[in-house]
């Protein structure tokens, strides 16, 4: 991985490109990450730096996580995570990942918390079809079968049944990055991404070259 920034998503527009086409884009505001620790093979074992986004109160912030902040010299930030980049030499702690790092054109692996939907059937859930709707039939959006008969007499492991959907950790790949915004610490990406807006994600480099 060599280029890595956590982000917020905002929501979603449309933006015009140089050729006139309307594209739908998901905007999101990225960065600017601190450097909070650097982690070497020699020491760790592998090359990383710990990086923190978004600003929190003090109130909200308990005393071991605390204890980073005062190394690193920054101020409480929200949220914590490791970026496991090939090289690190170039990073030092209090250095800030700004969104600059990525440009137009560029194709990024996104991750974060989809959508909760609740508890729904395997319809909604799975695409499954429906029964007939009419001419006296009782089964309309019924889960059907669950299993062969009397052997093995058990419903059979990864049946897919009713249940709670969405709120998982997802990654959508390969998106295109339309704009870079570096005053407003802007992100367009071109279609939708995953989670509600204002939600954490978690961008790379995709790993689909």
């Amino acid at each position: 991985m060599k280029k890595a920034i956590l982000a917020r998503k905002i929501g979603m527009t449309q933006v015009f490109t140089d050729s006139g086409a309307l594209v739908g884009v998901t905007v999101l505001s990225a960065g600017p990450c601190v450097v909070l620790q650097k982690k070497t093979v020699d020491k760790e074992g592998y090359d990383a730096v710990k990086v923190g986004f978004c600003k929190a109160k003090q109130k909200h912030i308990t005393k071991p996580v605390k204890g980073q902040f005062d190394k690193s010299g920054a101020e409480p930030l929200r949220f914590i995570k490791e970026f496991r980049f090939d090289d690190v030499s170039s990073y030092n702690v209090g250095d800030t990942i700004e969104v600059s790092v990525f440009a137009a054109g560029d194709k990024v692996d996104i991750s974060g918390v989809s959508q909760g939907k609740g508890y729904q059937g395997t319809i909604k859930r799975y695409g499954h079809s429906r029964g007939p709707m009419s001419h006296g039939s009782k089964y309309h959006r019924g889960l059907g079968s669950l299993s062969s008969g009397t052997t093995p007499g058990r419903v059979k492991k990864g049946k897919k049944m009713p249940g709670h959907m969405g709120a998982a950790s997802v990654t959508a790949q390969n998106l295109e990055i339309v704009k870079v915004v570096s005053e407003k610490n802007l992100i367009y990406i071109k279609g939708p991404v995953p989670g509600n807006n204002d939600g954490l994600l978690f961008l790379r480099d995709t790993v689909k070259r």
